[in-house]
């Protein structure tokens, strides 16, 4: 369950221009250099976050063979065939993650099968995928209730295919675009008995599991280990602002052209970042870090301290705008009970928003997805669109999904990735829009290739 929130989460976003993990003054986060290596595109098939997420996924998969070997073996098992149909659907996610990040990877579905497995073309793994997706659509659970909740139901199926259609120009471009068919998929999610919820935080509180925006969720409880994104973005001295009673750790923040970007307007600043003095209710002073700076958590970071070649140093350990978007609660003394939200109804409007104006047709059904969501955001209605262009979208998927695992792939799908960030990245080669396959699992089995570039 913490793959996602911890492993993918920062691959992710900070290999993509949404967040960094700064070396903080003092040295805390330099972590063998890789979280340099994730901002400046310099990775390596020995990088301790591409090998984990790798290895992770491949594992998670080998636990669904496992799970689908003991049910299929056994008999008069109640709604087996819905039962197997939802572990392939799990099993086709972990796919669908790797075919995103590590592209070529073996497919492996039989638990007994004990032969080292050789590597799949992306384009190999894509079709697997969806042939599986398309296999089971019709055997899984269609109720949008709380018994369905977390588990593969249509709804999930058909975002993943919505999800496969909208990059298939990426991870299989032989094929041609499939704009089309990702519009289609999130049709067939929007006639589901979802909703934008009205508060914006409803999906992201406490007890979250109560919204209908929320269509795969990875459900967690404080028995839980694994939800740590307020340890992993926290200064040390921000739960007694917070009142919480939970050591933190001072990684994470957000990229400041990022968080500059937003409308000063738009509420969804407020929502996702935590910005500003930090203050000791008892005493209402603002706190002061080991350091003996005021505890204000500024949206700019500076690299002062220990600068290498590359221009990478040391900063403040106050500074960078944190990761607010799910509710911290009060008196909290371990990990979150937040449930992660993989997919929402919001991120279907705007995929479909998406594939329309890609399509050059319905621009005021997609000027109309876009300004649901926008209405939310904004007080003004004036912020709405008149007539949304595919620069629009693309804003709007990073103001809207920030934190939550979609900045890399999009900006892949955008032309973006590559690019300069200035003052913090150079343009990069192609072969960074794929990680390598971990030198661990090269040496482990013959048989698999590494990608190119690596």
């Amino acid at each position: 369950k913490n793959i996602f929130p911890a492993d993918y989460f920062l691959l992710s976003e900070c290999s993509a221009d949404m967040a960094i993990t700064p070396t903080r003054k003092g040295g805390d986060w330099w972590d063998g250099g890789q979280f340099k290596e994730l901002r400046l595109h310099t990775w390596t098939p020995n990088t301790s976050l591409v090998k984990s997420s790798y290895n992770n996924a491949m594992g998670a998969i080998s636990t669904c063979n496992q799970i689908y070997a003991m049910i299929n073996e056994q008999e008069n098992i109640k709604n087996k065939e819905q039962i197997l149909a939802e572990i392939r659907g799990v099993r086709a996610f972990w796919y669908y993650m790797l075919l995103d990040y590590y592209g070529n990877v073996p497919l492996v579905t039989d638990f007994n099968d004990t032969s080292l497995p050789s590597t799949k073309s992306r384009k190999e793994v894509y079709t697997f995928v969806l042939n599986e997706l398309n296999d089971i659509k019709d055997l899984v659970r269609e109720d949008v209730t709380s018994a369905s909740y977390g588990k593969i139901t249509k709804g999930v199926i058909y975002t993943l295919l919505a999800k496969m259609y909208l990059n298939a120009m990426i991870w299989n471009p032989e094929d041609g675009p499939k704009w089309q068919e990702c519009a289609d998929a999130c049709d067939t999610v929007m006639s589901l008995p979802y909703i934008i919820e009205p508060n914006f935080k409803t999906s992201f509180a406490v007890h979250n599991e109560t919204s209908k925006e929320i269509i795969f969720p990875i459900i967690f409880s404080t028995a839980d280990e694994g939800n740590h994104i307020h340890k992993r973005t926290l200064h040390y001295l921000d739960p007694i602002a917070l009142n919480l009673k939970v050591e933190t750790w001072n990684g994470i923040s957000a990229m400041p052209p990022y968080v500059k970007a937003y409308d000063e307007e738009d509420k969804r600043i407020g929502w996702s970042y935590l910005i500003g003095p930090m203050k000791d209710p008892a005493t209402g002073e603002i706190l002061v870090t080991a350091h003996g700076r005021p505890l204000i958590h500024t949206i700019d970071i500076e690299m002062k301290y220990n600068i290498d070649e590359d221009g990478w140093g040391q900063v403040e350990q106050e500074e960078g705008a944190r990761c607010y978007k799910w509710e911290f609660e009060s008196g909290l003394s371990g990990d979150m009970e937040n449930d992660f939200a993989i997919f929402r109804l919001a991120d279907v409007y705007l995929m479909k928003a998406e594939a329309l104006v890609r399509l050059n047709r319905d621009n005021d059904e997609a000027t109309r997805l876009v300004n649901i969501i926008r209405e939310r955001a904004f007080d003004d209605p004036a912020k709405l669109k008149s007539n949304v262009t595919l620069e629009d979208i693309y804003q709007e998927r990073r103001f809207e999904l920030a934190w939550e695992v979609f900045a890399r792939q999009d900006m892949i799908r955008f032309g973006t990735f590559l690019n300069e960030i200035p003052g913090w990245k150079p343009v990069t080669d192609q072969n960074r829009l794929l990680f390598p396959i971990p030198q661990s699992a090269l040496d482990a089995n013959p048989n698999l290739q590494q990608n190119p570039g690596y």
